[in-house]
């Protein structure tokens, strides 16, 4: 089946040291670029995190140390890669909570800031979860009807991702109830809007921090902590009122950049008040 699309849809999927979005850096990436008339154009590399890999992460996805310790790092390939994906909508399995947030980490450690804004992000993963609710290889064989070989290499992966979503679309279009019985909110469609609606209508993405320690709070008006002690609360009542916790949260390793960034534009425009 050919998918409906108005612009290129980049099917992404990454290889990493660890699942920690903060921390953990890619040593795979794998984005399977579809155009609207159909044309495929894959593009994929392996990369030097430049931090070790944990035995446990190359136990999975087969690619050690010193496997990468000589081929570029991220900051090198960066600008192509974003290059290749800044006119696309945006897929992937579970992308939204993992693969876009931390693609987003390292565009960031790297001076570029990626804008999510005006994208389509349909997450195949949400999709099989409402509908089904099972990972990748048990999706691949229930929707395509195959063994799913060399899963967790990104190429492969990213490939049964693209199989999976032509797969659901036509199964699920205008299907009314999910697996359990209740009512689907948005019908799956051939439509890459109505697929975003459809993948973003539990609100797993947060377009403002990805890794969800901020959010905009439309009944307030205001960006609010989504954690800890002054979850709710303004960002700017609680920096004027403590800066310190300011200083606490921009030097602290377990926030993101994507978290930083906000933090820093909101200390910015306080004090220039």
């Amino acid at each position: 089946m050919k998918l409906n699309l108005i612009k290129p849809l980049a099917l992404i999927d990454l290889e990493t040291t660890g699942v920690d979005v903060t921390k953990d850096r890619i040593v795979q990436i794998a984005i399977l670029k579809v155009f609207p008339d159909g044309q495929e154009e894959l593009k994929t590399d392996k990369i030097n995190p430049t931090i070790p890999i944990p035995l446990h992460a190359s136990l999975v996805h087969g690619i050690y140390d010193h496997d990468v310790k000589d081929l570029p790092t991220f900051a090198e390939l960066a600008p192509e890669y974003l290059t290749f994906i800044n006119d696309s909508d945006l897929a992937g399995f579970n992308s939204n909570r993992f693969d876009i947030p931390l693609l987003m980490e390292e565009f960031l450690r790297v001076g570029i800031v990626w804008k999510l804004q005006g994208r389509n992000l349909i997450d195949v993963q949400i999709i099989f979860h409402l509908m089904e609710r099972r990972n990748l290889k048990a999706a691949y064989k229930f929707y395509c009807g195959e063994e799913l070989i060399d899963a967790h290499d990104a190429v492969s992966d990213i490939k049964a991702t693209y199989q999976v979503l032509k797969a659901q679309i036509a199964r699920y279009e205008n299907v009314e109830r999910s697996n359990d019985g209740s009512e689907v909110s948005v019908s799956i469609k051939n439509d890459m809007d109505i697929l975003n609606q459809f993948t973003n209508q539990l609100a797993t993405f947060n377009f403002l921090d990805p890794t969800g320690k901020l959010i905009y709070d439309a009944q307030k008006q205001d960006i609010v902590f989504n954690f800890g002690k002054y979850k709710g609360e303004s960002l700017q009542q609680i920096f004027t009122r403590n800066p310190g916790y300011y200083d606490w949260m921009m030097n602290k390793a377990d926030f993101s950049l994507s978290t930083k960034t906000v933090l820093k534009k909101v200390w910015d425009h306080i004090h220039k008040k």
